[in-house]
């Protein structure tokens, strides 16, 4: 069960630093599609500028996933991973409210299922 564990936090960690390249450097008709939104408003400085910065948070819960499992130990790297967990799927929730509703099943899901496997571990 540890081995789909581990398997399941590199996957949602991979998810958010993919989700990073798109929303930093990807390009503008490809981010328009992705996130649901016109391509004249995606090409905006303003939005260029938005975008990256969500990137910037979602490389950084991907690289601090991948940095718990390597650093920490025991209890510690299952609570640390549990609570950004949870902070992915809270907004992932609210992502699907404002601004797309598959944000919850592309990026919520993945962190809830590895979410509820790491609890069936006893944390």
């Amino acid at each position: 069960m540890q081995i789909i564990l581990n398997i399941l936090i590199y996957l949602v960690a991979l998810e958010h630093l993919a989700i990073m390249a798109l929303e930093m450097w990807g390009q503008p008709a490809t981010q328009a599609k992705a996130f649901g939104m016109p391509l004249d408003f995606v090409k905006r400085p303003e939005a260029r500028t938005a975008l990256a910065n969500q990137g910037i948070y979602n490389g950084m819960l991907g690289l601090s996933l991948i940095a718990f499992q390597w650093v920490l130990t025991g209890h510690a790297r299952l609570i640390a991973t549990a609570i950004l967990l949870i902070f992915i799927v809270i907004v992932a929730i609210y992502g699907s409210l404002t601004a797309k509703k598959e944000i919850f099943w592309l990026q919520g899901m993945p962190s809830l299922v590895t979410l509820l496997v790491l609890l069936t571990l006893g944390v």
